[in-house]
């Protein structure tokens, strides 16, 4: 199934525009996944960082209250960790916590796959052109022009880290457990 939506992204001209249809296509069904660990499976086994990093934005946009239309950055990130709710109730039941935990996961995991899509490795920079047009970027070694929304300041960072702590605090009212503590360092 990876393999097969990672090609479906692939033989489009525009790799975006694929990855938006099939992440709306596939969307309602993760919200069906009745266990955590069974959308971490799909997830974190997507060959598509672009897709991958598509359906986690839908995920965000999805849980938070008043969703908003920028296009995907490092400020959206910022965004979605101020304004995204607990995610949303999956059919299984869980503490409080462990719903924290899993937004925690997604986000690091949305962070991860938007820097492979955009910032971070030569070959992977220019995920989003065609393979055809990829290879000629990667020959010119040309550089993926950066949004303005991916300036983003260490002030940003841990005013928004530091909101997002006391929400989750207001909301548990209780120690934060170790591996919530663990992932808040590592997002951070």
């Amino acid at each position: 199934l990876q393999r097969m939506l990672s090609m479906a992204v692939e033989v489009d001209r525009s790799p975006t525009c694929s990855s938006r249809k099939i992440a709306d296509d596939i969307f309602p069904f993760i919200l069906n996944i009745p266990l955590r660990s069974q959308r971490e499976a799909l997830l974190n086994t997507m060959e598509s960082q672009l897709l991958r990093c598509r359906l986690l934005e839908l995920l965000f946009q999805h849980s938070c209250d008043v969703p908003t239309t920028s296009s995907m950055s490092l400020d959206k990130i910022l965004y979605f960790l101020s304004h995204s709710s607990v995610l949303p109730q999956f059919q299984d039941e869980t503490a409080t916590w462990q719903r924290w935990d899993e937004m925690l996961q997604y986000l690091s995991l949305l962070l991860l796959s938007y820097q492979s899509v955009k910032l971070a490795f030569p070959l992977a920079e220019h995920l989003r052109t065609s393979v055809s047009d990829r290879m000629d970027l990667i020959a010119q070694k040309a550089k993926p022009r950066l949004q303005d929304s991916d300036d983003i300041s260490q002030l940003d960072i841990q005013l928004k880290m530091n909101d997002f702590i006391s929400r989750m605090q207001d909301t548990l009212e209780q120690p934060f457990p170790a591996q919530i503590q663990e992932k808040l360092f590592t997002l951070q």
